[in-house]
C-alpha cells in the first residue's frame, strides 16, 4: 500500500521537474507557486497559546492562499481570527499586502496580532522584481 505521504512526494517531484513555468490556457506562462514556512522566521510570535506558523502561497506577484499550520490556538478563536486576517490579503498583490494595515478579529485580539506578524515576516522573504529603468537619451551639445 502506498502512503499518502509517497504520493505527495512523488507529485512534487513531478512539478520540479516540470520546470518553474507552466502554460496556461491562453498560451502565457505562469510562474510557479511560491510557498513561504513562517515557522522558523517567526518562531518568536507569539499569539494567545503560542506560536502560530502559517504558509503564504503566492503566484504571479499575489497571495493565493495563507493556512495556519499546526499550533496550539483555540480552534474556536483561530477560526474566527484567520477569516478575518486572511482575507484581508488574499487575491492582493505582495506589494499592496506589505502596505496594508489589517484590522484584528475582535475577542481574537492576540491570535490575529500574531497572525498578521506572521504574514508581515513572510512577505519580506519574498524577493520582487527589480523596476526597469526608464531609458533616457542624453542630447549631444553642439561644439561652437
Amino acid at each position: 500500500m502506498i502512503k499518502n505521504t509517497t504520493i505527495i512526494g512523488i507529485a512534487l517531484a513531478a512539478l520540479v521537474a516540470a520546470g518553474t513555468s507552466t502554460a496556461s490556457a491562453k498560451g502565457k506562462t505562469q510562474a510557479a507557486p511560491q510557498v513561504i514556512y513562517t515557522g522558523d522566521i517567526a518562531s518568536k510570535v507569539i499569539g494567545y497559546n503560542g506560536t502560530t506558523p502559517l504558509n503564504i502561497h503566492i503566484q504571479n506577484g499575489k497571495i493565493v492562499k495563507i493556512e495556519a499550520l499546526n499550533n496550539r490556538e483555540d480552534p474556536h478563536y483561530l477560526k474566527r481570527a484567520c477569516d478575518k486576517v486572511f482575507g484581508q490579503y488574499e487575491g492582493k498583490t505582495v506589494e499592496q499586502a506589505r502596505k496594508l494595515k489589517a484590522d484584528c478579529a475582535t475577542g481574537a485580539t492576540y491570535t490575529s496580532e500574531a497572525l498578521i506578524k506572521n504574514i508581515q515576516l513572510g512577505l519580506d522573504q519574498v524577493k520582487t522584481p527589480a523596476k526597469k529603468k526608464a531609458v533616457t537619451k542624453k542630447k549631444k551639445l553642439k561644439k561652437k
